[in-house]
C-alpha cells in the first residue's frame, strides 16, 4: 500500500496496467465475432443461440462490475484483478473445450465474470490517481487503449480461426491472462491506490457488513440525477457500437467477406473512435464537456443514418456499411470520456461503484443491443443499423436531460 501519493511515472505505469485489464475483457468478447459467422454450422445451432453467447458475455461482464467495483474500493484493486483474472481464464478453458453450443455459452459467460473485474479497475484507476483536466485526459487514453482492442481482437481472431481453428483463439486468451497477472504482481500495489484512511463518503462505517456499505454507495450514487444521465449518455452510446460489433460479422457475410477478412472491416469506426480520444485529450480545457459530446452525437447520428440510406438505395458493398460508420466512431471518441467523466465527478470517494454502474449499464445496454441484431432473420445493413440509431437517440435525449440539469443547478 503507498504510503504517500504515487510519482507521476508510478502513477503512468498503474494506469497502463489497469489499462492492459480493461483491454483484456474487450480483447476477450471481440476475439471470437469473426468464429461467429460459422458457429451455426460449426455447432450445429441457430444463428440466434450463437448472438446469445456475445448477449451473455455482455450481461455477466456488466452485472458482476456491480459487485467488484465497491470491493475493490473497499479491499484493494489486486486482489480483485488477481480473482478477474483466474475466473476469465476458466472461462477460456470452458469455452475452448465445449464440443456442443451449451458449453460454449457456460464458457462465455464466466468469462464476462472474469473481465468484470478489469474493466471496473480500469476505470477507477484514473479517478484514483489524477484529478480535473488530467483525469479526462486519463480516460481519453483509456478509450484509446479500449478502442484499439476490438479491431486488433476481429483481425487476430480472423487469423486465428483461419489458420488453427476457434479454439485456438480461447487460448490466446488464456495466454493473455498469464502475461497480465505477472505484470498485475509485479506492478500493482495490494492496498489502495488512494491516500490511507480514505474512506468513501456516504458509506456506512466500515464496522457495518461490506454488503451495506455497498448497498450505501448505489444509493448516494442512483439518487443523483445528474450521475443517472451521464450514465445513461454512455450507456446508450456504448450500446449502439456493440450492435455494430454483433452484427457488422452478420451483414459482411451476406456481402462475401469471410473469418480472415472481416476484422480488416470491422476495425476501422474503432480506429476513428482512438482519433475521437486523441481529440478529446487536445481539446479539453478549451471546450466544455457538453461541447465535445454534442459534436460527438451528430457525427454518430449522420453516420449511421448515412450508412441506413446507402442500404435502401441499394449498395450492397461492405464499405456502403461501414463507410459511414466511421463518423459514428469518431463521435464517440468524443463523446465517451467526457461523458464517462462527467459521471463520475461528483462522487469522487465512490469511483469504484460508479464505476462499476456505469459500464454495468453499458454491458446490459450492449447485450440487449446484440440480442436485438439476432431478432431479424436474417439480419441487415438496414436491420442492424435501425438498433443502432435507437440507442443513439436514446443517449441524445439523455445528453439533452444532462444539459438541462446542470443549467438548474
Amino acid at each position: 500500500m503507498f504510503t504517500a501519493s504515487p510519482s507521476l511515472f508510478s502513477r503512468r505505469l498503474l494506469l497502463l496496467t489497469a489499462i492492459g485489464h480493461a483491454a483484456l475483457g474487450l480483447l476477450a468478447m471481440a476475439l471470437c465475432l469473426p468464429s461467429m459467422q460459422e458457429w451455426a454450422q460449426i455447432l450445429q445451432t441457430s444463428q440466434s443461440k450463437v448472438q446469445l453467447s456475445f448477449s451473455l458475455f455482455m450481461l455477466s461482464f456488466g452485472v458482476f462490475q456491480l459487485l467488484f467495483g465497491p470491493l475493490s474500493d473497499q479491499f484493494g484493486r489486486r486482489p480483485l484483478l488477481a480473482l478477474g483474472l483466474a475466473i476469465g481464464a476458466l472461462g477460456a478453458l470452458v469455452a475452448g473445450l465445449a464440443d456442443g453450443i451449451n458449453g460454449l455459452l457456460l464458457g462465455r459467460f464466466i468469462q464476462g465474470i472474469g473481465a468484470a473485474a478489469g474493466m471496473v479497475v480500469g476505470r477507477a484507476a484514473a479517478q484514483d490517481l489524477f484529478t480535473g483536466p488530467e483525469r479526462t485526459r486519463a480516460l481519453a487514453m483509456l478509450g484509446v487503449g479500449m478502442g484499439l482492442c476490438p479491431p486488433l481482437a476481429t483481425v487476430i481472431g480472423g487469423q486465428l480461426h483461419a489458420h488453427l481453428g476457434w479454439r485456438s483463439v480461447f487460448a490466446f486468451c488464456l495466454l493473455l491472462a498469464l502475461v497480465l497477472a505477472v505484470l498485475t504482481w509485479r506492478v500493482m500495489p495490494s492496498g489502495h491506490l488512494r491516500a490511507p484512511g480514505a474512506r468513501p463518503a456516504g458509506l456506512a462505517p466500515n464496522a457495518l457488513p461490506w454488503w451495506r456499505r455497498m448497498a450505501g454507495a448505489y444509493r448516494a450514487l442512483l439518487g443523483d440525477l445528474r450521475f443517472r444521465n451521464y450514465t445513461v449518455v454512455a450507456a446508450a452510446g456504448a450500446s449502439a457500437f456493440f450492435a455494430y460489433l454483433a452484427g457488422t460479422p452478420l451483414v459482411l457475410a451476406q456481402y462475401g467477406v469471410g473469418p480472415a477478412r472481416v476484422g480488416l472491416f470491422i476495425m476501422l469506426p474503432p480506429l476513428c473512435y482512438i482519433v475521437g480520444n486523441l481529440l478529446v485529450g487536445r481539446l479539453v480545457g478549451r471546450v466544455t464537456p457538453h461541447q465535445l459530446m454534442f459534436a460527438g452525437q451528430v457525427c454518430t447520428v449522420v453516420g449511421i443514418v448515412l450508412s441506413i440510406a446507402l442500404a435502401q438505395l441499394g449498395w450492397h458493398h461492405p464499405l456502403a456499411f461501414v463507410g459511414p460508420l466511421l463518423l459514428m466512431g469518431l463521435g464517440h471518441g468524443l463523446l465517451m470520456p467526457s461523458s464517462l467523466s462527467s459521471a463520475i465527478a461528483f462522487f469522487p470517494a465512490l469511483a469504484g461503484a460508479a464505476s462499476a454502474l456505469s459500464g454495468v449499464a453499458q454491458q446490459l445496454g450492449g447485450a440487449l443491443a446484440s440480442y436485438m441484431v439476432g431478432w431479424s432473420v436474417q439480419p441487415n445493413a438496414t436491420s442492424v443499423g435501425t438498433v443502432m440509431l435507437g440507442f443513439t437517440l436514446l443517449s441524445c435525449g439523455s445528453h439533452w436531460r444532462a444539459v438541462r440539469a446542470s443549467r438548474a443547478k
